[in-house]
């Protein structure tokens, strides 16, 4: 196939990358360019320049806030964002509810939910993941009854990433017991303010606290923020995760994290050794590039390409082999004590372990790479 760009396509890429090079603030890029922690307000703050411009939700229905783009502008669009250091919108909002919305909600939920979502007026958290219920999804055990108008839900979540900033929680609960357990599944929109919600943090392995237990004890959610039909909640799910792991494969950041430790671990590529790991990283990443556009030009429909699962999988190995090279050529700097406000070159070698250890959960979200060697098994060679 011709991958090369057409002169409309290459003029939109050039778009792209002027705006998020220009118009986003230079702080923010520093800060994922340099691989620190972003604040909430920088997220929002991102979000919003990106919303005000049309261009923080291409992906949702052009009646509320979409692009008409081909999917290889939504590709490229990504691919530019993430060279220019620019953050991902926020996925709970942009790549989850927002389109669960727009696809299942009633139109007064639409209305309510949608704009201060793209806007990111509300920063929403995903109640889906318990303790007994991970990959194995439709055993989740919390519950929802009827209770007048409103349901009562309790029940526990755990892994919700970033929960500690939620305002509103989407989550999947069990309204009927007694059928089949993907049948007796149905999600609710909960104010996150609700009195029996608490949210409790977990410490990961680098020392950040990203991820929340959100406990629910007679929680009381009005029936109009049930989204769907009772019992539509497996199918809202599997739309869902769909979303979720199109452009799971963070091609953009690999590469732009590669070239950054090349500058900045310059002294150690005279070693031959490194030039060559290096380099053998170089050509894997082009291959995923290249196996992403074909991914791009030959989806239909919007609906994802079952070699979606080869770029999740791929994507996440490549991901990680950059941390360890990091982490390798820091070698005892990595475990140096937390500093202030570092360079670039003194700062990369201390950043390098907790990056490292955080992106351990890359092979684990958007669906473990053992199930997405499953799905290619299935899919794609047919065994």
């Amino acid at each position: 196939m011709q991958l090369e760009l057409s002169a409309e396509d290459a003029a939109f890429r050039e778009e792209m990358r002027t705006f998020f090079t220009t118009e986003v603030s230079q702080q923010i890029r520093d800060t994922v360019l340099e691989g620190r922690h972003l604040t909430k307000d920088q997220i929002v703050e991102s979000q919003q320049v990106l919303n005000a411009a049309g261009l923080a939700v291409p992906h949702w229905p052009v009646e509320w806030g979409g692009k008409d783009w081909t999917d290889l502008q939504r590709h490229l669009w990504h691919e530019e964002m993430q060279r220019a250091g620019v953050p991902i919108p926020l996925a709970f909002n942009a790549s989850m509810i927002g389109p669960v919305i727009a696809q299942f909600g009633s139109q007064a939920q639409k209305e309510r939910f949608l704009p201060a979502t793209a806007n990111l007026d509300i920063w929403w958290s995903q109640g889906f993941s318990e303790p007994d219920a991970g990959s194995d999804l439709a055993s989740l055990r919390t519950s929802a009854v009827r209770d007048g108008d409103d349901w009562v839900v309790n029940g526990q979540k755990t892994w919700t990433t970033l929960g500690q900033h939620g305002d509103w929680i989407f989550t999947l609960v069990r309204t009927d017991p007694e059928v089949k357990k993907q049948a007796g599944i149905s999600m609710l929109l909960i104010d996150m303010t609700t009195p029996g919600v608490e949210v409790r943090p977990i410490e990961l392995i680098d020392g950040g606290h990203e991820v929340n237990e959100v406990w629910f004890s007679d929680v009381r959610v009005p029936g109009d923020l049930l989204v769907g039909e009772p019992g539509q909640g497996w199918t809202i799910a599997k739309f869902l995760l769909g979303n979720e792991r199109v452009g799971v494969a963070p091609v953009g950041a690999t590469k732009r994290a590669l070239a950054t430790l090349k500058t900045t671990a310059a002294d150690q590529l005279d070693d031959p050794l490194v030039r060559a790991r290096v380099a053998e990283l170089e050509n894997d990443l082009l291959a995923l590039e290249l196996t992403a556009l074909r991914v791009v030009a030959h989806s239909a429909g919007g609906e994802p390409h079952p070699a979606s699962s080869v770029l999740k999988l791929r994507g996440t190995e490549l991901q990680q082999a950059v941390s360890e090279l990091a982490l390798d050529l820091a070698g005892p700097a990595s475990l140096a004590a937390r500093a202030g406000d570092d360079s670039p070159q003194e700062g990369w070698a201390r950043r390098s372990a907790p990056t490292y250890l955080n992106l351990r959960k890359a092979s684990i979200y958007g669906g473990s790479n053992e199930v997405q060697r499953q799905i290619i098994s299935r899919t794609i060679l047919g065994l």
